[in-house]
């Protein structure tokens, strides 16, 4: 990510410090969370002209920049004017000035990492117009950053009390809060020193580094690469720090940090399939992008203007294409089948809701938000997003729209109707204190779902948790206050929806085992807690269980395949 030129001028400046004995003046800024640090009045978009899209100094923007006809304004018969979008790309590396236009109405769209977007959700979501609605991955970072510590530190543990370097609000935050947890750690387990800026500057992690009192730096791997003597161990010359070493670096924790687009709900209401187009757009750019560093000899005129194109806009210097080129081999482009993955594979360790969950809690920690706040992901219809697209025949897209799946079935179950357009249901039983769901244990009845759910698989499959309402009732009886009986029903229906999930996610291991690709996006969980027990209601409680089997027979998950299609027009399979 960074030129060579600015490169440069790094090595003469550490290098002068090194000389001179002290390390430049590096200011510390402090990182309040961003409702405090960014003061803007929320405008309604701007009407007219160009929508602008903001860029980062990222490789991944090539391809925006290629699919903008290699100009900042979108350009005749380029892949953005075939779709009919008119855009002005803005490179806007200071997240904290993005985010005010942002909310200001100048662009619809933020361009970030899953951090840095995770890092505005809490201010943006204060406005329904600024909600942000997360639209396509374009890259994982894959090689382009690293932490750097000095000598004394072996393993991420070691980091524990020790002082490190990072920029605020920008896109190593949540790799070291990842890193960190990793360990056992936690942000507030290291004091950090926030500086302004990301690299080329006096002002950034690397410049740091030359400071005592820091041990560590995040940094792009050009600094990391330079305060450690070429990625061995720094000797102290040429700009490196004597005994700093790069620990890790993107090139191994290469699922970290995830370069994303989101856009602001207002404008993805209005404007649903504009964005779409948009990011079918991103998508063939990406593809061409590929074919032409693949085929560069073949293709070397066109080849050339891109990385000229990207050299001028994303450093500044259209002569800086070495290093246009190095930051297209930092990134690892995810393609169609990659955002496929991203937003619909709930198994995938990795997806959007698992890396939102995972950021959040640890700004959370690190004082960088008050409280965990939703994020929302745009749900396409990936069969339009497959026109033009080589070599994703194969890929499985999901078939229904999940949202509006839930949102059906969540309207039926509140009216009580849930049962309407069920077309076969069965349970599963457990054994008090069950919390796991073993394939060998229930292999006829995860059969029966696979068969169920192949066969007819434009229908929806709930698959619903139930607790036992034993304790509850015994709580009742001693007369415990309202709040513990409200504490201990909750308790109940969260645990019946764990095991829902869990008997959800061991019958798609199940089919996964027997090379049978189910569509998570078929299925729906719930977990109704003790309210409605085999054992029935008996006025505002359910019944007393009167003999053991009564008692076991309230501990069940319950399957439903459910047609609902025809009368819901908010549901739509996607094929």
């Amino acid at each position: 990510m960074l030129t060579r030129i600015v490169q440069t001028i790094l090595l003469t400046a550490a290098a002068l410090a090194v000389v001179s004995g002290t390390s430049l003046a590096v200011q510390y800024v402090k990182a309040p969370p961003l409702t405090d640090a960014v003061k803007a009045q929320v405008q309604d978009m701007n009407a007219g002209g160009a929508v602008q899209v903001p860029l980062i100094t990222w490789g991944g923007d090539i391809a925006t920049i290629l699919a903008n006809g290699n100009h900042r304004n979108t350009a005749a018969n380029s892949i953005f004017a075939q779709q009919n979008l008119q855009l002005e790309l803005v490179r806007s590396d200071d997240f904290r000035q993005q985010v005010k236009a942002y909310m200001q109405g100048k662009t619809p769209y933020l361009r970030g990492t899953m951090g840095m977007i995770n890092m505005a959700a809490e201010l943006l979501n204060q406005d329904p117009r600024t909600k942000p609605v997360i639209i396509y991955q374009m890259t994982w970072s894959n090689g382009g950053d690293c932490l750097v510590v000095k000598s004394g530190i072996n393993s991420a543990k070691d980091l524990k009390g020790k002082t490190i370097a990072l920029q605020a609000y920008g896109p190593h935050v949540d790799y070291l809060a990842k890193l960190l947890r990793d360990a056992g750690l936690k942000m507030s387990d290291v004091t950090i020193k926030w500086v302004n800026d990301l690299t080329g500057t006096d002002n950034t992690p690397a410049e740091a580094l030359y400071a005592k009192e820091i041990d560590a730096a995040m940094v792009i791997i050009p600094d990391g690469l330079m305060l450690t003597s070429n990625g061995t161990v720094g000797t102290g010359a040429e700009g490196s720090v004597k005994g700093a070493k790069i620990m890790l670096s993107t090139k191994s924790a290469n699922r970290i940090i995830a370069d994303i687009y989101a856009v602001r709900s207002d404008y993805f209401t209005a404007h649903k399939q504009e964005v779409q187009d948009f990011v079918h757009g991103l998508l063939l750019a990406e593809q061409d992008l590929k074919a032409l560093f693949k085929n560069k000899k073949k293709q070397l005129t066109e080849y050339k203007k891109t990385v000229s194109a990207a050299a001028e806009i994303l450093l500044d210097s259209a002569a800086a294409t070495a290093d246009a080129e190095a930051l297209y081999g930092d990134c690892e482009f995810v393609g169609f089948q990659g955002n496929v993955k991203f937003f619909t594979d709930t198994n995938w360790p990795r997806n959007l809701q698992r890396l939102t969950d995972e950021v959040q809690g640890a700004f959370i920690t690190g004082g960088l938000l008050s409280r965990k706040v939703s994020l929302q992901q745009a749900s396409w219809d990936y069969n339009a997003l497959r026109k033009g697209l080589a070599g994703v025949d194969n890929v499985e897209a999901p078939r229904f729209n999940t949202k509006a799946v839930a949102q059906v079935v969540a309207q039926k179950q509140n009216l009580g109707t849930l049962s309407e357009g069920e077309l076969f249901s069965f349970e599963v039983f457990f054994q008090p204190n069950q919390n796991t769901f073993s394939a060998d244990q229930y292999s006829d009845a995860f059969a029966k779902v696979v068969d169920l759910a192949s066969t007819y698989g434009g229908a929806v499959i709930t698959v619903e948790g139930h607790s036992d309402p034993m304790g509850y009732l015994r709580k009742v009886k001693n007369k415990e206050s309202e709040i513990v009986l409200t504490r201990t029903k909750q308790a109940a229906k969260n645990l019946s929806l764990t095991r829902a999930i869990a008997v959800r996610d061991s019958i798609m291991a199940f089919s996964a085992a027997k090379n049978v690709n189910l569509d998570s996006s078929q299925f729906t969980v719930m977990g109704h807690g003790i309210m409605h027990p085999r054992t029935g209601m008996c006025g505002q409680l359910p019944c007393a269980p009167k003999t053991k089997e009564d008692w076991l027979s309230n501990m069940r998950v319950v399957f439903r395949i459910i047609q609902i299609e025809a009368e819901e027009d908010a549901f739509i399979p996607l094929d």
